[in-house]
């Protein structure tokens, strides 16, 4: 299969962001655990696996484009001293996930990617959902001081 080389970039781009997430999600999962939030420790915990899913389908498309999945330097995990922090970094994660995946989905669609297109517009749509997610959880935190 002939793949556009920039279009490879981005996936490969994205697969990195992901596992960055995976590594930060998972990270602050931890963290929670260590603070004895076991709430939070767990919904740290499904971020992770939305995360590693994401991850996941990227290679897949990867592997069917004929190329072994790399991701490049992982972003360090931001871990925050609060639970307001944590969610803040949560948020930019996700934001330049956002950003990423609409550039992203611009160059699949100018190169009728279709294939491609969809993969990044479902991650794209997810992603939108976390930071909703997010925002959510930020104004219950505030309504609760």
């Amino acid at each position: 299969m002939s793949v556009d080389s920039r279009t490879l970039g981005w996936l490969t781009r994205a697969l990195t962001h992901e596992m960055s997430a995976v590594q930060q999600y998972l990270a602050q999962s931890i963290l929670a655990r260590l603070q004895g939030d076991p709430i939070q420790e767990e919904k740290f915990r499904q971020d992770a696996i939305e995360e590693l899913e994401h991850a996941e389908r990227l290679m897949e498309r990867l592997i069917l484009c004929g190329v072994a999945p790399s991701a490049g330097n992982l972003m360090p995990a931001r871990l925050g001293r609060n639970q307001d922090e944590l969610l803040m970094f949560n948020r930019m994660l996700e934001v330049n996930a956002v950003h990423l995946y609409q550039d992203a989905l611009s160059h699949a669609q100018r190169m009728r990617d279709e294939e491609t297109a969809a993969l990044l517009e479902s991650i794209l749509n997810d992603e939108i959902t976390h930071i909703n997610k997010i925002d959510d959880m930020r104004a219950e935190q505030n309504e609760l001081g």
